[in-house]
């Protein structure tokens, strides 16, 4: 609620003695009876109104919206502010000193600003950590101030025609490409830009970075509900490099699925290549959806 309304109430209770049955009962009985006459709720705010008109409406509309708002001066900025994109966020507070950040952080909500703190280097967690114990004297109207300029700074970010950065995208492209035409794009992204490529292979999962990204007790969870044939031409089909992802998976589940598996492994024999990776593909794609669902977690890549 404003302020206002908060002094307001704050003031009626105060104001308030013993209250009979009688007009407890008729209070409820009012109460209810708005309840059961609303058909519908709208949210407040034009952040929770544009949540749920994405998707059906112009990121230009978008835009729009939120700069005719930021010009109201009686607007709350930081309403606006907490409903935006994480990583539109971060940009900020690497960006911003230390004890802008530390306003931003004290006003977000406590789960988006713990989930920013722990994406920024330690050295400025920690720094931003310590500024917040000293926004106690802050007046509103200078945080007021503060979460304006973020707003229209944030509102001034062209709208992205792309949900995911460049590294994200070529990564998932390159997940489920050839080896050859992998290790082949890769090669000319290294000549033409080392960090760029370093960061695209960092990104990348593929079916020979199991030993290092999957824990081992996580393995019953990714080969749950990928069909057999599926895990056994994959694992078939591992070799060289990717005969070590083979064991290290045989090697994380019951020994007596393990003993099935070696033995249906035998019995297929060579597997063409083309099969070969479309199986280990979907192996990844299973340990992708676990991620995706929370019940994994990926081993950060080495730097």
């Amino acid at each position: 609620m404003p302020d206002s309304m908060q002094a307001d109430l704050t003031e009626q209770i105060s104001m308030m003695r013993r209250i009979d049955r009688a007009t407890l009962r008729g209070v409820c009985e009012e109460f209810l009876g708005e309840l059961e006459g609303s058909g519908l709720t709208f949210p407040g705010g034009i952040e929770r109104a544009l949540k749920i008109m994405d998707g059906h409406i112009s990121a230009g509309a978008t835009n729009r919206l939120r700069r005719m708002v930021g010009q109201n001066p009686d607007a709350d900025p930081w309403e606006r502010i907490a409903g935006m994109d994480g990583d539109l966020l971060k940009k900020v507070l690497d960006e911003e000193s230390i004890e802008v950040g530390a306003v931003m952080l004290s006003k977000l909500p406590v789960s988006k600003a713990a989930e920013l703190l722990a994406r920024l280097p330690g050295d400025k967690a920690r720094r931003i950590a310590y500024a917040v114990s000293l926004t106690g004297a802050v007046q509103p109207d200078t945080v007021q101030r503060i979460g304006q300029s973020l707003a229209s700074q944030l509102d001034a970010q062209p709208p992205r025609a792309f949900d995911a950065d460049p590294v994200e995208r070529i990564g998932a492209i390159l997940n489920f490409s050839p080896a050859v035409t992998r290790e082949d794009v890769l090669k000319g992204l290294e000549e033409a830009d080392a960090m760029f490529a370093e960061e695209v292979r960092k990104a990348i999962f593929t079916f020979t970075n199991i030993p290092a990204r999957i824990d081992p007790r996580d393995i019953p969870k990714v080969i749950r509900g990928v069909p057999q044939t599926i895990l056994v031409t994959a694992l078939a089909a591992a070799k060289g490099a990717a005969q070590p992802a083979a064991d290290f998976i045989l090697a994380n589940m019951s020994q007596r699925m393990a003993a099935t598996l070696r033995e249906e492994i035998i019995g297929l024999g060579k597997v063409r290549e083309k099969v070969g990776e479309e199986a280990m593909s979907a192996i990844v794609s299973a340990i992708r959806e676990r991620e995706a669902a929370g019940e994994i977690v990926l081993i950060a890549a080495e730097e």
